[in-house]
Formats: C-alpha cells, sequence, structure tokens
C-alpha cells in the first residue's frame, strides 16, 4: 500500500491484543491493521461484513464509530504513547455499504502535552466521505505498579 507514490509502514499490534477494532487476538473483532503515511497520518484498507450491518447492506453506526475511534487513536499512538479516548464526535454523511473496501484515515490536527485533538474519515472506494469524526484522546500513564 502506498500514498501519493511513498510506501506506508506498518504500525506495530501485539499478536495477543484483544482490541475490538484493532486486536489480531480477537476472533469477534473487525482486525484492522494500519499503516503510517509519511506525514505521520494513519490509513487503513478494510471490509466491514454483514456480521456488522445495522440496517441490511449497511454498517452499524456504532461500528462506524468505532472505525473512527480506532484511527483517530492510532494517529495519536504515532506519537509515542498509547491514548484513549476523552472526547468524540461523529457525522454520519452518508450510509457505510458492508463488504466492500473501504479507507479509514486518522490525523492528530493538535498536541497539548498528554492531549491530542484528532480527526477521522470513512471514505468510499470512489474517496466519498461517508462518515468523519473528531476527538480529543489523552496519553495513558502506566503506574509504577503496572
Amino acid at each position: 500500500m502506498n500514498d501519493a507514490g511513498r510506501p506506508l509502514v506498518a504500525t506495530l499490534n501485539n499478536p495477543q491484543n484483544r482490541c475490538f477494532g484493532c486486536g489480531p487476538a480477537n476472533a469477534d473483532g473487525l482486525r484492522l491493521e494500519f499503516m503510517q503515511a509519511h506525514d505521520g497520518s494513519v490509513v487503513c484498507v478494510a471490509r466491514v461484513e454483514e456480521t456488522f450491518a445495522g440496517q441490511h447492506g449497511f454498517v452499524h453506526g456504532g461500528i462506524i464509530a468505532t472505525l473512527l475511534d480506532e484511527a483517530m487513536a492510532k494517529a495519536a499512538r504515532v506519537l509515542g504513547a498509547p491514548a484513549m479516548t476523552r472526547h468524540m464526535e461523529v457525522d454520519f454523511l452518508r450510509p457505510v455499504p458492508c463488504g466492500v473496501e473501504l479507507r479509514i484515515e486518522g490525523c492528530v490536527v493538535r498536541s497539548e502535552g498528554r492531549k491530542h485533538w484528532t480527526e477521522g474519515k470513512v471514505l468510499s472506494e470512489e474517496g466519498s466521505v461517508l462518515a468523519q469524526g473528531k476527538g480529543l484522546f489523552v496519553e495513558v500513564r502506566r503506574s509504577a505498579g503496572r
């Protein structure tokens, strides 16, 4: 996969990760695989199967929000530390069909200390924006005992 003629770099993902969105060890999850672009944004090309439908043939709104949440979280993680969603808003612009190739993008638009403001998009094969979101992600601090 490439972006504007430049190769994308795979983001690291622990094989034991059970995250619903990106965990390879979660057999019931989406198993999204993100790549990092040269500008620090992240990209994933995926198909969401009918298993995750709301209305027949269209992706459930909660799953669309999950796609955006994953993209924005991965964009924040590129900066070096895992971050969790503090606030997120989603605009559902067009129905998202099941079983077709989708492009999911995420980027950080601003950072202040542990806080990262992000944006994400779900695009059709043709490049139309089907859903978009904005979020605030906060880096997770691990306690000394963990």
